[in-house]
């Protein structure tokens, strides 16, 4: 089982929308001891879950505050894992892996994550390939 090493620590931006990390934390994928890993840099600025408000009305608050959405933001911002080029799906399909392990004891895991999956393969190519996407 895949795992998150850390606690994850964030302070909210003037623009009230915007997270800053004030602590790096990393995410071991695939296994827990995994050699293979994402740490996501302090000082890296994430929106969480960029959700058009008309789709929030399925979205619980929980799963939005949480880690899997700034590991997506991260890899959709720098495309590499470990210095090795990824494609926009390893992207997505690590999103959906972190989802269903940082809410494995949420009943409405498996629904949720998979919605946010689906969205971000629908729609994820607008920030993927565009000006969209924050710049770190």
């Amino acid at each position: 089982m895949s795992s998150f090493t850390s606690v994850l620590i964030v302070s909210p931006q003037p623009n009230g929308k915007d997270w800053k990390l004030a602590r790096s934390f990393t995410y071991h994928i695939g296994s827990k001891y995994s050699q293979s890993y994402i740490r996501v840099p302090a000082g890296f600025i994430t929106d969480f879950a960029t959700i058009p408000k008309c789709f929030l009305w399925w979205l619980p608050y929980w799963a939005k505050y949480q880690k899997a959405p700034v590991i997506h933001d991260w890899l959709y911002n720098v495309k590499k894992i470990m210095g090795n080029p990824i494609t926009q799906k390893k992207a997505d399909d690590i999103f959906l892996e972190a989802m269903l392990i940082e809410w494995r004891h949420h009943k409405s895991r498996r629904i949720i994550a998979y919605m946010e999956y689906f969205a971000v393969r629908l729609f994820g190519g607008l920030y993927w390939s565009s000006f969209f996407r924050k710049r770190i």
